[in-house]
């Protein structure tokens, strides 16, 4: 089941979109809507959606400069573009961002249950691939453990730079042998093998965007140079971060 979010500033076709869709029949459910793009940023943060479908031309924020804000934050949502004719060079541009699709308005369903289909598919394939690489993070996000969602939080805050498990024990004034064994009886990893888990996390979309080199992902995603890189993606992921690059070009990933 995809989770959504729908950005629509004409209420009418917003909740048009909403009320008369078969969402459930599509294999998606709405969890927020928004009116222009910078709402949708606090509904996005705040539901954390699978996929965004949004409009092109709104006020406040419009979609390209909503989804130009959520590559900047790293925030792995599918953007897929609602548009007219008369918008085509806005859907053209909505490309160069690495969106998943761009449908035109009014939206025909089939359109829409293909665009979803080929998205689920995408993170069906993907999860296959990665034998479960990624379990004891997904373990961390469904822990009601304060400690374990203390260390989530400093981990998507501060992935980029350098990050400790002593520095962190010592912020939630615990010792670091208390954090790690809440760490590794919660999600079965150390703190170190999560960081590494949410690095590639952020590094495996930003490849499938397709929008920077392989060395910039690893730069972005705090792993610092290609080598590092390489090692953490053969260690979890069994392939090479270039061979992966090769697989999304090719279409066997997606």
């Amino acid at each position: 089941m995809l989770n959504l979010v729908i950005v629509e500033d004409e209420e009418i076709i917003r909740r048009g979109l909403v009320c008369t869709i078969d969402w459930l029949k599509l294999g998606a459910k709405v969890v927020g809507e928004a009116a222009n793009g910078k709402e949708a940023l606090q509904v996005i943060a705040a539901t954390r959606p699978d996929v965004v479908l949004t409009d092109i031309k709104m006020p406040v924020m419009d979609g390209i400069a909503m989804t130009e804000a959520l590559k900047t934050a790293e925030n792995p949502a599918k953007i897929v573009y609602l548009t007219s004719y008369a918008d085509f060079s806005y859907a053209q541009q909505a490309l160069k961002l690495g969106v998943s699709d761009y449908l035109l308005k009014p939206v025909n369903e089939a359109d829409l249950a293909k665009t979803l289909a080929k998205i689920s598919a995408g993170r069906e394939n993907a999860g296959q691939e990665e034998l479960s690489w990624n379990e004891g993070l997904r373990a961390a996000y469904h822990t009601g453990n304060p400690y374990v969602q203390q260390v989530l939080k400093r981990i998507e805050g501060g992935y980029q730079g350098r990050l400790s498990g002593e520095a962190i024990a010592a912020e939630l004034g615990v010792s670091a042998s208390y954090l790690s064994r809440k760490l590794k009886e919660e999600t079965g990893q150390t703190f170190g093998g999560l960081l590494v888990q949410y690095r590639l996390q952020q590094a495996v979309e930003m490849l499938q965007a397709g929008t920077w080199r392989v060395y910039e992902v690893a730069e972005k995603t705090g792993f610092g140079d290609y080598k590092n890189f390489t090692q953490a993606f053969k260690k979890y992921l069994h392939t090479t971060p270039k061979a992966f690059m090769q697989e999304i070009t090719e279409g066997i990933r997606l």
